[in-house]
């Protein structure tokens, strides 16, 4: 079916439809385009913008939804998305913008279309269009049956300078395949997981695991439905530069320029924390360890793989594959061994490589090297080998190494034991450090807290590590119940010590409830002899019996203004006396520093009149701070 691209329309010869508003509509080409910007929040400036098909104003077939509702029902569909492109196209070219340009089309238009685009992108050249500033991005509305076709239309796609994104991720299963598959150069996220993701943890997640896979696959995200400005903070923080919805830009007729103001919406003030990522997540995908070495068919003469052996000393393994897919690998040690026998290279040095190659072991380039290294460790030692084949879909995509895979899980390691304690699986020391510097930076102020356990050692002792161990857990525990979601962090020190950064506005009932749920837990954690008497005796290194009181929380806070600290390690220091100053109130307490920084300098601790105690808001607790 020919097709001509005007200033003003491309023309299409098209089956006479039934007659009926939509045949009208179609007929005269009375569609319109409104086209919403996708800001580029890296850059400060749209980058893009989204072509939405209108019908006319007022009229029955003005939204999306009536027009195609009314196309299904004639069976036009295919015919009504072609018009819509045709649309979008000629009226993004006639307004001469400088940005890129999204077009809407199912898989079925794109496969009904296909003789189209090679005239489409000459007469875009002539309008002054270049190709490479569309992108057709991929609705799913019907179901793919033949993954290998769609590749191949869209490599003709991209053949013509085009770019691929794939619309709604997230709203189906059958989207994570056609990603794998399709590799789209760009990955909108369904507004479902964008609505609510600075409240719901679990999207948060869901979103997180996106932007690992996009950073695998080489896609950019584009968050679509962003509304709020705490959307928008949590999205920043993620490092989704791409975004789109009514809080950044409403749908016009007119496409708004580069350069155009910023979104409507403004970043929240504070600075949103991120939930720790587990250790797992830290991965490393195998299809980075990927070596793509040159490969050999099996029906290859063994003396032809001898001789590439001889002349690369480097070389230690060669892949054996047929059309396209792994089928066994010869190694440098096992065919020189071969041959090393009497007469072997003679004798089959003319038959085919096959008689000599060994199965690999297979492994998809998305699987993390934790999930690799595990499965080669559950091998028999016969079956280990020095590399493995990496695949992608199936195919050969290269070879990897057991030594750089046991490089890469060593450091995985090393990393996870600074980042994140073992026990509490909370952040360790290094994301405290980054997280107080960040806060710090941003100048919003906030409280930081130094939470301990009084009379520790003495129970670690009486009860044993593993109900200590649980104690801790428990302590854990309570401080992450209680820290609001994006603001408040809670990072585990070491031993009996947790840190806690806090931006939420009710930050002292927080630290409260943590205090009272603590004491209201530690009958679970003592003996009911050992809880009416108050503690416990033990034996001190001189071997005299010493009585010990009951574990307590002791919670030193200080409240950091901005400017007032320089680093996190201004901060470390005053925590550590405000964490003294709790542990001298008896029982289960909380100590609030209030005094400047230079006002602690010249005040001698000894000095308790500075230090006021206030009634006990329930028994065993109490709050101090000075004034």
């Amino acid at each position: 079916m020919e097709a001509v691209l005007t200033r003003d329309r491309l023309l299409s010869v098209v089956p006479e439809p039934a007659a009926g508003p939509l045949h009208g509509l179609m007929a005269d080409r009375a569609l319109h385009a409104v086209f919403q910007p996708i800001f580029d929040l890296a850059q400060g400036r749209h980058f893009a913008c989204e072509a939405l098909i209108r019908g006319p104003e007022g009229s029955v077939l003005h939204t999306p939804d009536a027009l195609f509702a009314a196309a299904a029902e004639q069976q036009r569909t295919h015919e009504l998305e072609w018009l819509a492109v045709e649309t979008a196209l000629t009226q993004f070219a006639a307004q001469q913008s400088t940005l890129r340009l999204f077009v809407n089309m199912s898989i079925g238009c794109l496969h009904a279309s296909r003789l189209r685009f090679a005239d489409v992108r000459r007469q875009l050249l002539r309008l002054g269009v270049a190709p490479s500033r569309i992108v057709i991005e991929i609705t799913e509305n019907e179901s793919v049956t033949d993954y290998t076709d769609l590749q191949d239309l869209l490599r003709e796609v991209r053949r013509m300078g085009m770019q691929i994104a794939m619309d709604d991720m997230g709203e189906g299963f059958s989207n994570l395949r056609m990603w794998s598959d399709v590799r789209p150069e760009f990955v909108k996220i369904d507004r479902h997981f964008v609505t609510g993701i600075d409240k719901d943890a679990l999207k948060l997640r869901f979103v997180l695991a996106m932007h690992e896979i996009a950073d695998a696959c080489g896609s950019a995200l584009i968050a679509e439905g962003v509304e709020t400005g705490e959307q928008l903070s949590v999205l920043r923080r993620l490092g989704i530069n791409y975004l789109q919805g009514f809080g950044i830009a409403r749908p016009h007729r007119k496409i708004a320029a580069a350069t155009a103001s910023v979104p409507a919406i403004e970043c929240e003030k504070s600075i949103l924390v991120m939930p720790p990522p587990r250790t797992e997540s830290r991965s490393v995908l195998v299809g980075q360890l990927a070596h793509e070495l040159a490969t050999v068919d099996p029906d290859t003469e063994n003396d032809a793989v001898y001789r590439m052996f001889e002349s690369d000393p480097t070389l230690c393994i060669v892949p054996v594959v047929a059309d396209g897919h792994p089928m066994g690998i010869i190694t440098r040690g096992a065919l020189i061994d071969r041959f090393a026998r009497p007469f072997r290279r003679e004798l089959y040095g003319r038959r085919p490589c096959s008689m000599v190659m060994d199965p690999p072991h297979l492994f998809d380039e998305l699987q993390s090297a934790q999930d690799v290294a595990r499965t080669i460790g559950g091998l028999r030692n016969t079956q280990i080998g020095e590399s493995f084949v990496i695949t992608r879909n199936g195919r050969y995509r290269g070879v990897g190494f057991l030594r750089e895979l046991m490089a890469i899980i060593t450091d995985l390691q090393i990393r996870a034991a600074r980042y994140a304690n073992p026990l509490t699986q909370l952040p360790g020391n290094v994301p405290i450090n980054e997280q107080l510097d960040e806060l710090l930076a941003a100048q919003h102020g906030f409280v930081a807290a130094y939470c301990d356990l009084d009379n520790f050692k003495a129970y670690n002792d009486t009860y044993g590590y593993l109900h200590g161990d649980q104690m801790i857990q428990l302590m854990g525990r309570l401080l992450s119940e209680a820290a609001a979601d994006h603001r408040d962090f809670v990072g585990h020190i070491g031993g009996d010590d947790f840190i806690v950064l806090l931006q939420s506005q009710d930050w002292e009932r927080r630290l409260g409830r943590v205090l009272r749920d603590f004491d209201a837990a530690l009958p679970q954690h003592l003996s009911a002899n050992h809880m009416d008497s108050g503690g416990y005796s033990s034996e001190d290194r001189r071997g005299q019996l010493v009585f010990h009181a009951l574990p307590a929380l002791s919670i030193g806070c200080v409240k950091v203004a901005p400017g007032a600290f320089v680093s996190h390690h201004d901060v470390s220091a005053a925590l550590g006396e405000a964490k003294k100053e709790a542990k001298r109130i008896k029982g289960s307490s909380l100590f609030i520093e209030r005094r400047a920084p230079s006002a602690r300098a010249g005040v001698s601790r000894k000095q308790g009149s500075l230090i006021a105690v206030a009634p006990a808001p329930t028994p065993g607790i109490a709050t101090a701070s000075a004034p």
